[in-house]
């Protein structure tokens, strides 16, 4: 993401693996609440980083942290760099990618969508008989951007059980949509 300042940190660290389905939205959130608080390698991408998670993360509300909160980072492990990614970050990067390309840009909002419904990322991609974006394309690769918003909406569920919780980012992407053209 040119122009960006990324929250990078460099540091070593230790991971556990973790695999936990997307399923419904309830059903996610109730095992991510039950993640024991450590860092956990949760999704390898094509290019050799990887999502981690870190339990706990720094969320708080009213001064009071919240207890399942979790960090999402990319993790590079060649020069040991965590990335902590953020909304207006993926935004700007699918907003970028919709002035190169809108029709990739549309069947990647869509897979989104079903990211978003439960869907599992790893199971999208290998339904996809090409690449969506060529290498050259700007911004990051889009198994990236499925398997993060994966970790990231099941961080607002957990953290707001009871309100938006994913819709919140979703309708940013939704933005993005209807300037496509998108219903």
């Amino acid at each position: 993401m040119p122009g960006r300042k990324r929250n990078i940190y460099q540091h070593e660290i230790n991971l556990r693996e973790l695999k936990i389905i997307n399923a419904p939205r309830e059903e996610f959130r109730q095992e991510l609440e039950q993640v024991p608080y450590l860092g956990y390698e949760v999704e390898q991408l094509e290019d050799g980083r990887k999502v981690v998670i870190s339990k706990p993360g720094g969320k708080s509300v009213y001064g009071q942290r919240k207890r399942d909160d979790f960090f999402v980072f990319v993790y590079d492990p060649e020069n040991n760099t965590l990335w902590q990614i953020s909304h207006k970050q993926i935004r700007e990067d699918i907003e970028s990618k919709s002035k190169h390309n809108a029709q990739a840009t549309k069947a990647l909002i869509s897979l989104l969508k079903n990211v978003h419904s439960g869907m599992e990322p790893d199971e999208l991609l290998a339904a996809l008989s090409e690449s969506l974006f060529a290498p050259d394309d700007p911004g990051e690769p889009v198994d990236l951007l499925l398997k993060v918003y994966k970790w990231i909406w099941g961080q607002e569920d957990v953290n707001y059980p009871t309100g938006k919780g994913r819709d919140m980012s979703m309708e940013g992407i939704d933005e993005i949509a209807r300037k496509l053209g998108m219903e």
